[in-house]
């Protein structure tokens, strides 16, 4: 069959983005045919397109079909495969979503409760399931847990406050702007710092009266990480699970000796890598989400063929809420 795709054929910019029309086979045994209707994007598009094989993702042969989350209805089953049925919404994590349709594992497919929008599932599903593990598993948040978000306004930000919030644990924020203060003090945050307006890391040393964080969740990369060894506590946890600002690069492990500070660098495909695992992220994740109480808001709705402003967007990190692309 014939659908539309959103492709890169050498990496770059948002300009090597291209919108064309792909041939696309017929799902085999185990796999399903997804009619796409909301595509997140992320962080980790960024990474593929500029070739940062560093990151999360190897190296693909060109031409490459982008994305890795979506939300859609199931099309059509490979011969004897048992799955979700034929017209049931779903949601998936896997490449070459930036596309009309995509052909996944059935295994892989997360049916959707009805009380959770396309645009929500399909712009919140891998930031939602990257939280679920930050707080649920990685470093469970709970009372008596201080932590500290970098990025607070920021799309991910937004769900750990409010999530970390939910299980009883202290949040405190960074964000670059008052704008960006006035825009996540809504979701779960007892304080915020405005690191242009202030270190972030004695401000974080005083609101916890000299013990600092228990575990800081570094969205940033670069700019944010080393100063994040001042303000965490003996003992405690810093995740780099991104990198907004750039790579961390290198850095002296004598750093983290005078405190025994852990450091740890995960990948969400790590941590549902097993399908019963992945199964209950997803249950878990698809909860907070619809829960009533939880705010989910989307910065814009945009038609597929403009990913290059989608992406234009993330980059200048002018986004508080995620994007969603529409086939």
């Amino acid at each position: 069959m014939k659908t539309h795709a959103v492709r890169i054929h050498a990496h770059g910019g948002p300009e090597v983005l291209t919108h064309e029309q792909v041939s696309l086979a017929a799902p085999a045994t185990g796999e399903a045919l997804v009619r796409n209707t909301a595509i997140g994007v992320n962080y980790a598009d960024i990474y593929e397109r500029e070739g940062d094989h560093g990151g999360p993702h190897t190296a693909k042969p060109m031409p490459v079909t982008m994305g890795h989350m979506a939300v859609g209805v199931v099309e059509a089953l490979g011969p004897g495969t048992d799955g979700p049925a034929v017209g049931t919404r779903v949601g998936y994590i896997g490449p070459n979503s930036y596309a009309g349709h995509t052909v996944m594992p059935a295994a892989r497919l997360f049916p959707l409760p009805d009380a959770l929008s396309d645009d929500v599932a399909g712009g919140y599903l891998l930031r939602g399931l990257t939280a679920e593990y930050l707080v649920r598993r990685l470093f469970p948040l709970g009372p008596g847990k201080t932590a500290l978000v970098h990025a607070a306004a920021g799309g991910m930000g937004l769900l750990l406050g409010q999530w970390g919030r939910k299980l009883g644990a202290r949040m405190i924020g960074t964000v670059g702007s008052p704008a960006k203060a006035e825009i996540a003090k809504g979701f779960g945050y007892d304080a915020l710092i405005d690191y242009n307006a202030e270190d972030f890391a004695p401000r974080v040393m005083e609101l916890t009266e000299g013990r600092g964080a228990d575990v800081i969740y570094d969205g940033v990369g670069k700019s944010t990480f080393r100063p994040s060894l001042d303000c965490i506590r003996p003992r405690a946890m810093v995740i780099s699970y991104g990198t907004a600002s750039g790579n961390v690069g290198e850095f002296d492990l004598q750093l983290l000796h005078s405190k025994s500070i852990i450091v740890t660098r995960p990948t969400l495909r790590s941590w549902i890598a097993e399908p019963d695992e992945a199964r209950e992220a997803a249950r878990a994740t698809f909860a907070f989400l619809a829960d009533p109480e939880i705010d989910t808001p989307i910065e814009d709705v945009l038609p597929l063929a403009e990913a290059a402003e989608a992406h234009r967007r993330l980059e200048g990190r002018s986004t508080t809420a995620p994007i969603v692309l529409k086939p």
